[in-house]
C-alpha cells in the first residue's frame, strides 16, 4: 500500500483539476445559455413587432431592413450555439477522462480488498479470532493481537466504504455525462434547425432585393428621404445637445471656459459619477423590444457597398409603448423637431439622453426624475404599423455608443 501513495496523490490532485475545470466550464455554459434564450427571445420579438401580421409588415424597404436584423441575430446565435457544443465536447472529455481516473481507482481499490482479503484467509485470522488470541504466549502478545485484529478489520470497513463511494462517484459521473451528450443532441438540433431557418430567411431577403431593383426608381426617392431624414434628425439633435448645454449653464449664473461642456456643481458630480460606475448595466429606454439599428457606421440594406451613420440607436417595441428614464437625472429640454415628432433630454451630471419620436410627454422642463419614469409615448408610423424609439446618448457634446452602456442592448 506504501508504493502506491504517490500515484494516489496524483490521481487525487488529477480529480480536483478535473472538477475545477468542470465547475469552469459550467459557469460559462450557463452564461452561453442566457445569452442563447436572449437571442431567441430578440427573434421572437423581430417576428412579432415586424413579420406577425402582413397588414403591419410596413414598406418593403421596412421588410428589408427587418430581415436584415433578423438575419444577423440569427447569426449570432448559431455562434453562440456552436460555442456551447464546443464546450460541452470539452466539457465531455473532461468527464471521460475523470471517469477512466475512477474506474482505475475503484479497480485498485478493490485489487486491494481482495489481496488482504485472500491474505486475511490464509492467516486463518478470519476462521477463529478466538483461537488467535487463546494461543498467545502470554498477555503482552494477546494484547498486541487483539490491536492487530482492531486495526486489520477497521481497515477492511475503510476499504469497503471507499468502494462503495467510488462506486457513487462513478455512477454519478456516468450520469452526468449520459445527460451532456443528450444536450450536446439537443444543441445540435437547434443549430440545424436555426441554419435551415437562416437559409430560409436569406432566400426571403434575395426575393425581396430582386423585387426592389426591379422597381429601382420606385423605391429609390423612398430610400433617399429616409436617409435624409435620418440625417436631419442627427444633426437636429446635435445641435439641441448643444443648446441644453449653454441654456444649462446660463441657468446656473456662471460663464464657462468651454461651451461644450456642462458647469458641474458638487451634486451634478455626485450624480456624473454614479452614471458612469453604472456603464453596462443601465436600463433600456423601453420596458421591451429590440435594437432594430444600431450605433455608428453601417452598411445599406439594399445596396451593402453604401454606409450610413448613426449617432443613437434605434428600439422597435410594441404599440402603445412609453419611454422610460434610463437613470434618475432631470429634464433640461423638451424638443419639437422640425418634420418629426417630440424629444425628450435628460441631464445625469454631465451626461444627456435623449429619447426621440414621442408624441404625448408626461414630463415637462425642470423635473426631476427617477429611473423608469415614464416620459411619453413613443409615435406609431400608420403605414408601417412600427413603433420605433431613437435613443441617443452623449456625455457633454461627445456621441456615446448607448450599446456599451445600456445592459445588453
Amino acid at each position: 500500500m506504501q508504493g502506491n501513495k504517490p500515484y494516489f496523490i496524483v490521481l487525487l490532485f488529477l480529480i480536483f483539476l478535473g472538477c475545477s475545470q468542470l465547475n469552469a466550464q459550467t459557469n460559462e455554459q450557463e452564461a452561453l445559455e442566457a445569452k442563447r434564450e436572449q437571442l431567441q427571445k430578440e427573434i421572437e420579438q423581430i417576428n412579432h413587432l415586424l413579420f406577425a401580421q402582413k397588414e403591419k409588415r410596413g414598406t418593403v424597404l421596412d421588410r428589408m431592413e427587418g430581415l436584415e436584423q433578423k438575419i444577423k441575430v440569427r447569426q449570432r446565435l448559431i455562434s453562440v450555439t456552436n460555442e456551447q457544443s464546443n464546450l460541452l465536447n470539452r466539457k465531455i472529455n473532461t468527464n471521460i477522462n475523470a471517469i477512466s481516473a475512477l474506474r482505475k481507482e475503484l479497480n485498485d481499490l478493490k485489487d486491494d480488498y481482495a489481496m488482504m482479503i485472500q491474505k486475511g484467509y490464509q492467516s486463518k485470522i478470519q476462521q477463529s479470532k478466538l483461537m488467535f488470541l487463546l494461543s498467545s504466549d502470554d498477555f503482552f502478545q494477546a494484547f498486541k493481537r487483539l490491536q492487530y485484529i482492531k486495526q486489520y478489520t477497521e481497515f477492511r470497513r475503510q476499504q469497503g466504504e471507499k468502494i462503495v463511494v467510488k462506486t457513487e462517484e462513478l455512477t454519478v459521473l456516468n450520469q452526468d455525462l449520459t445527460e451532456q451528450r443528450k444536450e450536446k443532441d439537443r444543441l445540435i438540433a437547434a443549430n440545424r434547425k436555426a441554419r435551415n431557418e437562416l437559409t430560409s430567411e436569406k432566400k426571403a431577403q434575395q426575393d425581396l432585393l430582386g423585387s426592389i431593383r426591379k422597381n429601382e426608381t420606385k423605391y429609390a426617392a423612398e430610400i433617399r428621404d429616409k436617409q435624409n431624414q435620418a440625417k436631419q434628425i442627427d444633426r437636429e439633435i446635435e445641435r439641441l445637445v448643444r443648446e441644453a448645454i449653454a441654456n444649462a449653464n446660463k441657468d446656473a449664473g456662471k460663464a464657462s471656459d468651454d461651451p461644450s461642456k456642462f458647469l458641474m456643481t458638487p451634486e451634478a458630480a455626485i450624480i456624473a459619477n454614479s452614471f458612469s460606475a453604472n456603464k453596462g448595466r443601465l436600463i433600456w429606454p423601453v420596458e421591451k423590444g429590440f435594437k432594430s439599428q444600431g450605433f455608428g457606421v453601417y452598411s445599406d440594406a439594399i445596396y451593402p457597398g453604401i454606409k450610413h451613420q448613426s449617432n443613437g440607436v434605434i428600439i422597435t417595441t410594441d404599440e402603445g409603448a412609453r419611454a422610460r428614464a434610463i437613470f434618475r437625472g432631470e429634464v433640461i429640454a423638451i424638443l419639437s423637431i422640425p418634420g418629426g415628432n417630440k424629444a425628450v433630454q435628460l441631464k445625469h451630471g454631465n451626461y444627456i439622453s435623449t429619447y426621440y419620436n414621442l408624441t404625448n410627454l408626461y414630463v415637462k422642463k425642470g423635473d426631476r426624475v427617477d429611473a423608469k419614469a415614464e416620459l411619453g409615448d413613443i409615435y406609431t408610423n400608420r403605414s408601417s404599423g412600427q413603433t420605433r424609439l431613437k435613443f441617443y446618448l452623449h456625455q457633454n457634446t461627445s456621441k456615446l455608443n448607448p450599446e456599451d452602456w445600456v445592459y445588453q442592448l
